[in-house]
C-alpha cells in the first residue's frame, strides 16, 4: 500500500535532512577510519532505514519501489558508503526471502532485519562466477534433511557483519548451468562457515567485503529458498529490483556532485570572474545535470512499473546501464570543474570519482546489462 503523498514527503524530508546534518560531516572521517561509526548505525535502525523494502507485517516500512527510490537518491547524496550499512538488508540480502521465502524464513528473518538487528548478504559471487552467474561451483549436497556446502563465495558486501547468508549453490552437480542453483538462507553462525579479511579496495572505504568459505557446512533443508533448483531465478529476480536500486544510489550521488561543482563554481575565480561565467564550464554543468535529470526520470519510470506489476527486467538493466556510466561522467567531470582541488584529498571530489566506479562492475557489470538488453529486444521480435 503506497504511502499518502504527504507522509511520503516527510519520510524524505527527514532523510535529506539526515544526510545533511548527519552524514555529510562524518564522510571525510569514515573514508579514514574505514567504518561508519556505531551512533551513525543506530540512527538508521531509529528512522527504519533497514526496512525500507521489508513488508509492514514483518516489522518494516513496506515501500512501493517508487518510494524506495526517492528515499534512496535523498540517501545517496552522501558518500555511498552510508548506504552500503543497510543497503543489502533492503535489496538483495532480504529480498529472496521477501519474494520467494517460507512463511518460517520470513517469520524468523525478516523483522530482524526490518530491525537492522540481524544483517543480510548475497552470497552469489565466487573466484570463477561473477558476470557469468550460472556457473556458480559452490556445491550444497543433499544428506538427509540437511545438505552440506564447500565452496568460496567473493566480494561479498557486509558479509562480515552477516547474521543470515542468501546462498546460491549447485544442489546437483550433473545439471549445468542455471538449472542446478538452489538459493538458500543460511545462518552466518553455522559451523563450517568461515570469512575473510575485508578487501582493500579503490573506494567505498567503510563498506566491507569478505571471502565467505563453506566447508562441510551442514545447511537444514529448511533453509531452502523456494524449490530445489530454482536459485537461478531467485537470484534473477532479486537482482531486476536491486538495479533499480543501485541506478538510484548512482543518481542520488550525481545530484551531489553536481550541487558541489555548481558552488565550486560560484566561489572560484580565474581571470577575475567567477569560473561559473565561462562558458565551457558551464557546458560541464549543463551536462552534468541534464544526464543526471534523465537518470531520475528512467529510475522513477521503471520503478513505477515494476510496481504496476510490470515485466522491467529490460528497463532495470537499461537504467542500470546508464545511470552506473553517467555517475561516472558526472564524477568526472567535477574533477574537471574543481581542477586540481577536485584531485587532491581536502574537497573530497576525488573521493567521490573513486567511490562511484564500482557502479559499473556489481549488480551486473555495463557489459552484462548491455547483453540482457540485447537479448529481451531479440527475443520480441
Amino acid at each position: 500500500m503506497p504511502l499518502d503523498l504527504e507522509t511520503r514527503q516527510q519520510l524524505v524530508d527527514s532523510v535529506s535532512r539526515f544526510v545533511r546534518e548527519r552524514l555529510v560531516p562524518l564522510e571525510e572521517k569514515v573514508a579514514e577510519e574505514d567504518e561508519v561509526p556505531l551512533d551513525i548505525v543506530n540512527e538508521m535502525r531509529e528512522l527504519g532505514l533497514f526496512g525500507i523494502s521489508i513488508p509492514t507485517d514483518y516489522g518494516g516500512l513496506g515501500l512501493t519501489m517508487e518510494e524506495e527510490v526517492l528515499v534512496v537518491m535523498e540517501l545517496c547524496q552522501t558518500s555511498p558508503a552510508f548506504r552500503s550499512v543497510i543497503g543489502t538488508n533492503v535489496g538483495i540480502g532480504s529480498q529472496g526471502i521477501v519474494m520467494f521465502g517460507s512463511q518460517e524464513q520470513k517469520e524468523e528473518w525478516l523483522p530482524k532485519l526490518a530491525s537492522g538487528e540481524a544483517i543480510a548478504s548475497f552470497a552469489l559471487t565466487e573466484p570463477g562466477a561473477g558476470s557469468d552467474a550460472a556457473s556458480v561451483k559452490t556445491t550444497a549436497i543433499k544428506d538427509g534433511d540437511h545438505y552440506v556446502v564447500n565452496g568460496t563465495k567473493r566480494y561479498i558486501t557486509n558479509a562480515n557483519k552477516a547474521s543470515v547468508f542468501t546462498l546460491m549453490a549447485r544442489s546437483n552437480p550433473d545439471i549445468k548451468g542455471a538449472k542446478g542453483i538452489t538459493a538458500f538462507a543460511v545462518p552466518a553462525d553455522l559451523p563450517g562457515i568461515t570469512i575473510g579479511k575485508p578487501e582493500k579496495k579503490m573506494g567505498q572505504q567503510g563498506a566491507h567485503i569478505c571471502d565467505v568459505i563453506f566447508e562441510d557446512c551442514r545447511v537444514p533443508e529448511s533453509c531452502v529458498i523456494g524449490k530445489e533448483g530454482e536459485g537461478f531465478k531467485v537470484a534473477m529476480q532479486v537482482l531486476d529490483r536491486g538495479r533499480l536500486h543501485v541506478s538510484a544510489v548512482c543518481t542520488g550521488v550525481a545530484k551531489r556532485l553536481v550541487r558541489e561543482m555548481t558552488q565550486y563554481a560560484v566561489e572560484r575565480e580565474q581571470f577575475g570572474q567567477r569560473i561559473g561565467d565561462f562558458q565551457l564550464v558551464q557546458a560541464l554543468m549543463a551536462d552534468s545535470q541534464t544526464e543526471t535529470y534523465a537518470g531520475e526520470a528512467m529510475v522513477l519510470d521503471a520503478a513505477r512499473k515494476l510496481d504496476n506489476g510490470e515485466e522491467v527486467s529490460m528497463l532495470a538493466s537499461c537504467c542500470k546501464l546508464f545511470c552506473s556510466e553517467m555517475v561516472g561522467r558526472v564524477a568526472d567531470r567535477a574533477v574537471q570543474v574543481f581542477g586540481g582541488a577536485g584531485y587532491v584529498a581536502d574537497y573530497g571530489i576525488e573521493r567521490f570519482y573513486r567511490d562511484v566506479r564500482i557502479f559499473r562492475l556489481y549488480e551486473g557489470t555495463s557489459q552484462i546489462q548491455q547483453l540482457v538488453i540485447a537479448r529481451n529486444l531479440l527475443k520480441n521480435v
